[in-house]
Formats: C-alpha cells, sequence, structure tokens
C-alpha cells in the first residue's frame, strides 16, 4: 500500500470546527491513513501544525491539546528535513515555480515513497514528479492505487 503524506493545512482542517463538512471531509482521509498505517508527514508540517493551531484557529487549541496531537502524529514517523531533502526541494522550487514551503512538502512526500498528497494549499490534482496533490474536500478517502494523470 503506498502511503499518502499530509499537509499541514490538512490537519490544520481536521480540528477547525468552524468548518464542519470540511472537517469532516480531512477526518474521513485520516481515519482511513490511522486505520491503513498509510499516512506520512514531516517535522516540518508537525511544527508548524503546533504554531498555526495554537494560534489560526478559533478558539484557538490548548498548547497542551496541540502538543498531545503532535505526539499523536510522531507515530508517523516524521520525515525529518536533510540537505537532501533541501535539494530535492530547490529542484522542484525552479522546476515548478512553487514557494520554497510547498516544494519542501512535496520533495518530503517524494522522500517518503508517496505517490499522493493531501493538501489545500497545492492545485487538486495537480503533479509534480511522481507526487499527485489531492485535496480532500474534492477527493474521497481512497487507498487504492490510482494513476498519476
Amino acid at each position: 500500500m503506498t502511503p499518502v503524506f499530509v499537509d499541514t493545512s490538512v490537519l490544520i482542517l481536521s480540528e477547525d470546527g468552524a468548518r464542519p463538512a470540511e472537517q469532516a471531509q480531512a477526518l474521513a482521509w485520516l481515519q482511513l491513513l490511522w486505520q491503513q498505517r498509510a499516512g506520512r508527514v514531516s517535522t516540518q508540517v508537525l511544527n508548524d501544525f503546533y504554531r498555526l493551531v495554537t494560534t489560526r484557529i478559533q478558539p484557538p487549541m490548548p498548547n497542551g491539546d496541540a502538543r498531545a496531537e503532535v505526539r499523536r502524529y510522531q507515530r508517523w514517523n516524521p520525515w525529518a528535513i536533510d540537505h537532501a531533502t533541501v535539494e530535492s526541494a530547490w529542484s522542484l522550487e525552479s522546476r515548478f515555480g512553487l514557494a520554497y514551503a510547498d516544494a519542501l512538502i512535496v520533495a518530503a512526500a517524494k522522500a517518503q515513497g508517496c505517490t499522493r498528497l493531501l493538501s489545500l494549499e497545492l492545485p487538486h490534482e495537480a503533479v509534480y514528479d511522481s507526487v499527485q496533490v489531492l485535496d480532500p474536500r474534492q477527493s474521497p478517502p481512497t487507498l487504492e492505487t490510482e494513476s498519476l494523470r
């Protein structure tokens, strides 16, 4: 089973009660990834999640609760951003015109063998090398192998 990389934006949406229908779509994906042990993140994602979920959503998540969530996602063995990942991100940034932070996300997904990346920030169904972006609000949860478009 191919793992699926989850961007910060999807983790935040899963905690954001202000948009219950969209939250439910993100939670459906995360539940499937937990059940199949197919979820992947990076240290960048978890750091951004902690910072943003304690400040961006209303009401903000208490720091202790946010720490507990980060600890829970540690079970997904977050990819540590290393020199090779940075080099890959620079290549993606140049070739696809991605913002550096987004290129780091795609590079971390590639490094973990993910062919799909759940994100609200990148265009739905865009393909960057071997990684296809899926917006969980537009794509129902599935772990079936899908060909890249």
